[in-house]
């Protein structure tokens, strides 16, 4: 074991010590920041996951995609003011413009990535790497002066449409929006890494990551591939910003950079152009958010997930699953 290696698997075991120790002492709050944290890292491992699906088939981080994750909100909170819905409360509309919103703003959020990749990056897929990475920032800096543009700088509503309904166990407080964005991410999750390994796209995305020139010699339309890895990431982000905003019913137009830097580095975190690891180093790192709040102080929060990202580019850059992109 390299010297890199143990430093961080101390670190990580004197975390886990003090967690235990925590958990010990004050089980009833432990098991609430454990609830909130695991929350919080389902939104982070959507998000995540497309930053993870781009870089593992271009090698592009895609710094809009935290921005396609706040547009989604904003789109979702745009198309439940069609609906008569009844805030406060669970009720057949609501259910209805639910079932109807949240498919229609991933496809809305699918198409946008797609133009997005049309008009930004295919026309510098062959260009320096830093050509690119640049206009991914630009693309960045346009979509939030879009939503500047559509509604200032004031925080936005998200209609709040999700049942009340909860539960307290030994003190814990279990509430339905917890249930209901820890079960929809797994079953997204889960989708995804069905489709990937399943289906006949999947496949020609996993080659197409591996070696591009060879996947296309054996037949594979790169630009259509590429294009629904765009598609696919966007969809998850769609869903990302509709969970994020009928959890916390907020939204605003710079939501994107914080969210997005943070699902960046659990992207990181879990390895880089890894699948399960972007979906692992997503709760990881919103439990270690979470827990941050609790014990060192929300000040700190940003200091601690950052440092975390320091940490794991110097001493295992690979990330946690060691996936290894190859050079294309």
């Amino acid at each position: 074991m390299s010297l890199p290696d143990f430093g961080f698997y101390v670190l990580c075991a004197t975390a886990i010590v003090l967690l235990a120790a925590q958990a010990v002492i004050h089980p009833g709050e432990f098991v609430q920041v454990f609830i909130f944290g695991l929350t919080q890292g389902s939104i982070y491992a959507l998000v995540a996951l497309g930053y993870t699906m781009v870089y593992g088939i271009i090698e592009l981080i895609n710094f809009a995609h935290g921005d396609v994750f706040t547009l989604g909100a904003y789109v979702g909170s745009a198309i439940l003011g069609f609906f008569a819905i009844s805030e406060g409360g669970f009720t057949t509309v609501n259910l209805i413009a639910l079932l109807l919103v949240f498919p229609a703003v991933m496809l809305v959020m699918g198409g946008i990535n797609v133009a997005i990749e049309r008009v930004a990056y295919r026309p510098l897929r062959n260009a320096p790497r830093l050509a690119p990475l640049i206009t991914a920032i630009g693309m960045s800096f346009f979509l939030e002066g879009v939503m500047f543009l559509w509604h200032g700088p004031a925080t936005v509503h998200f209609p709040d449409i999700l049942p009340k309904a909860a539960t307290t166990v030994a003190g814990v407080f279990f509430g339905f929006k917890d249930v209901f964005v820890v079960v929809v991410a797994a079953i997204l999750v889960a989708l995804l890494a069905i489709f990937i390994n399943r289906t006949k796209l999947g496949k020609a995305m996993r080659a197409t990551a591996q070696d591009r020139d060879a996947a296309q010699l054996m037949g594979i339309d790169i630009n259509r591939t590429i294009a629904a890895t765009f598609f696919i990431g966007a969809l998850l982000a769609g869903a990302g910003g509709m969970i994020w905003g009928l959890y916390y019913n907020t939204v605003y137009y710079q939501l994107g950079f914080r969210s997005g830097l943070i699902a960046f580095t659990a992207a990181v975190f879990g390895g880089i152009g890894n699948i399960p690891g972007a979906a692992l180093g997503g709760l990881i790192i919103g439990l270690i958010a979470a827990f941050s709040d609790s014990y060192i102080g929300s000040k700190w929060t940003q200091v601690v997930v950052f440092g975390i990202l320091i940490g794991v580019l110097v001493f295992r850059p690979t990330g946690l699953l060691g996936m290894r992109v190859p050079e294309k």
